[in-house]
This record gives structure tokens, sequence and C-alpha cells, in this order.
């Protein structure tokens, strides 16, 4: 293959709503574009297309992601839709969206037809379903927890497969020591006003059972008994689904009279702002995260992060910052540490840590790399 041949690349997710998914998507294919390749993605719409097209990527409005027998009538479409774009690298990142695209790419000339790229951005509960994002020729994994997943839970996964890209954060997007302009301050003080005053301390993520948000609540009580000055802010929103399970939090909250030192801000477009505004930024997931995004742009911006030592979250600190790990399942120890790095906080170290350009030029290199192979 010609060395400046441009690639036609189709990425496939369920939706561009929100999400590092789905940002990822978009950071690609800004790349891709600005690399004159051509950038396709396919997804049920969302409010990331707007951005997506204005940075030259293409968006076709498929129910690629829908969970239903009906979806497997678009094998059919897909496969003439794949001849017709001339499309090179396709690129799965969800599982539906794989086991369309898989099903499509299996019926095509293997001398001809595109080649097969899936990330992994999750650990997937193991069944044959998730088995799909294993079938990739060349399978990307988001971190080492990742890939020891793969290894781990399906060892008929040819190790030469996967390659380890871990997710980045752009400097210039986060850079440390970054604070918010006084008058986003104000507002938010003057929406949460018991904040004011107080030693934030951030827990971002939607709401759901898995994020640790009662050991979160734990935690304020037992900082607000030691006599600390602390607010709580849980920063993200909850599905319909977890509606019920908000409430228990609430709830969780009001029995322990903790009314006045916890704040729940719904979904916000300005997690930015409110990392950077924190003292400490918590990650309590009780299983582990695959990356840890989130905990790397607060890291990023200067911001003192503690997290469980596990997964992608453990593997960041471990780079960056040690003195946020915290021991999984031993609330008293996390107790202490996170008292201790309130009252004598340790720097967070300048660095370009796991940089956005890295994960970007990694994936677009695989892409390259890929195209070049001869077809056996």
């Amino acid at each position: 293959m010609a060395e400046d041949k441009k690639l036609t690349v189709l990425q496939l997710l369920p939706a561009l709503e929100s999400g590092g998914v789905e940002r990822g998507t978009l950071e690609i294919t800004q790349a891709l574009v600005e690399r004159g390749h051509r950038a396709l993605v396919m997804s049920a719409g969302g409010r990331l297309v707007s951005p997506l097209v204005a940075a030259g990527g293409e968006h076709f409005t498929w129910p690629i992601g829908r969970k239903r027998f009906k979806t497997l009538l678009l094998v059919g479409k897909l496969r003439k839709f794949l001849l017709e774009q001339k499309v090179d690298i396709i690129h799965a990142r969800s599982r539906v969206p794989a086991w369309i695209a898989w099903l499509a790419w299996r019926g095509m000339n293997p001398a001809t037809r595109p080649f097969f790229v899936t990330t992994v951005h999750g650990m997937y509960g193991v069944n044959r379903y998730s088995g799909i994002m294993m079938r990739g020729e060349r399978i990307i994994a988001v971190s080492n927890t990742v890939r020891d997943y793969i290894l781990r839970e399906y060892p008929d996964t040819p190790p030469w497969r996967i390659q380890v890209i871990h997710r980045g954060v752009d400097g210039v997007d986060y850079p440390h020591g970054w604070k918010p302009e006084p008058i986003w301050q104000q507002a938010f003080f003057a929406q949460f006003p018991q904040a004011a005053g107080k030693l934030l301390i951030t827990l971002p993520g939607r709401i759901t059972r898995l994020k640790g948000h009662e050991d979160f609540i734990e935690l304020l009580a037992r900082l607000k008994r030691r006599g600390l000055a602390v607010h709580g802010v849980i920063a993200g929103g909850a599905s319909t689904s977890k509606q019920r399970y908000l409430q228990k939090l609430r709830y969780r909250v009001r029995s322990m009279e903790l009314d006045g030192d916890i704040s729940f801000t719904g979904q916000r477009d300005d997690l930015k702002n409110i990392l950077a505004m924190s003292d400490l930024v918590l990650s309590l997931s009780t299983q582990p995260e695959s990356f840890g995004r989130t905990t790397l742009e607060a890291l990023r911006l200067g911001v003192p992060t503690a997290g469980y030592d596990h997964g992608g979250v453990g593997e960041i600190l471990r780079t960056i910052y040690p003195a946020g790990l915290l021991p999984l399942g031993n609330i008293d120890e996390s107790f202490q540490r996170v008292a201790q790095l309130l009252q004598s906080p340790q720097a967070v170290p300048a660095g370009d840590f796991f940089p956005l350009r890295n994960m970007l030029g990694q994936t677009l290199e695989l892409y390259e790399q890929l195209v070049r192979t001869p077809r056996r």
C-alpha cells in the first residue's frame, strides 16, 4: 500500500449523547480528518453529532445499537454500505454494533473486505454476547487492566491481536492549576450556598450502585465527626431507571443529618469547573474501572485525587499520584488517608501524563499499519 493512501474509517457505537466512548469517537474523527482521511460514524444520533459534523466527520443515523432481534435486519444493509462507501477499517466500539458489523463483514470477500477492529472499553460480563469484542483482527484495550481481563476471561484470544492504547487527556483543555472564572464560581456558590467556604470533596459520575456513593456518604459523615469543615459534591445525573436509587441516596443523606453537607448537582456540562474547584476528587467504584478518565482529568488539573486501588484508576494513581491510593473494601483506612490528604495536602505533580495525542497517534498508526498488511 502507498504510504499516502487516504483511508475511509467507519466507527460504530449505539449513540452520540455523552460519555467516554462517545468523546473518544469524536476525538478519533477529528484526528482522521486532520490527517486527510475520511471519517464515518454510525449511531442512533445525539447531541455530539453537531460537533462531529463540524469537525469534518460524516454521520449516518442507524439504530445500530438497539438490543432487538430486528436489528439483525441491518446486516445486509451494512454489507452494502461498506462496499458502496469503500470502507477500509470498521471500528466497533460496543457490543450490539460489533455483532452487526461482524456478521456483515464475515459475509464479504476475505481478500478485499475492510479490516475489523474493536475497542474493549469495559470489563463486560463474560459470555458469548460480550465475546464479540474479542473477534477483532486487532483489539484495542484502553488500559493494562483491560488487557489482563481479556487474557484471563477470554484465554483463546491471541495476545498479539491485543494492543493497549490508554485513553488520554489534552493538556491544553486540562492545564495544571487552572481555575474557573470568578463569575462561574459565584454562580456555583449561589446555587449551592452550603458549599461556600468549605473544603470541597467531589464524587463525579452518574448515579449507579457501582460508583461508590454510599461509601462517599459514609466518608463525609466521618470527616464531619472529626470536625473538618467539608462539603460533599455528588456530580452526576441519574437515568430514569436509577431514580429510585437516587431517592435512596437522598434519604440516606437526610437520615444521617448530612442535608447541609452534601449537594447533588445532577447532570452537568461544567464538570471540569467543579473538578478544578475541588480540594479533593474521589473515585470509589466498587468494580474496577476500565480506565478512569475523570480521575486523569482531575489530576491533570492539579487537583489531589484519591481512589480505590484497582482497575484503571489504580493504574493512573500509581503513575501520577500514589498518595491517593485507597485500600479497596477498607473504609477505616480509606477514611484516615482521605482525612490526611485534606489536612496535609500533597501537591499533584505537573506533567504530560497519558496525553491525548498518544491515544490518537497510536490508533491512527494501528489503522494505517493494518491497511499495509497483505490479506491472507
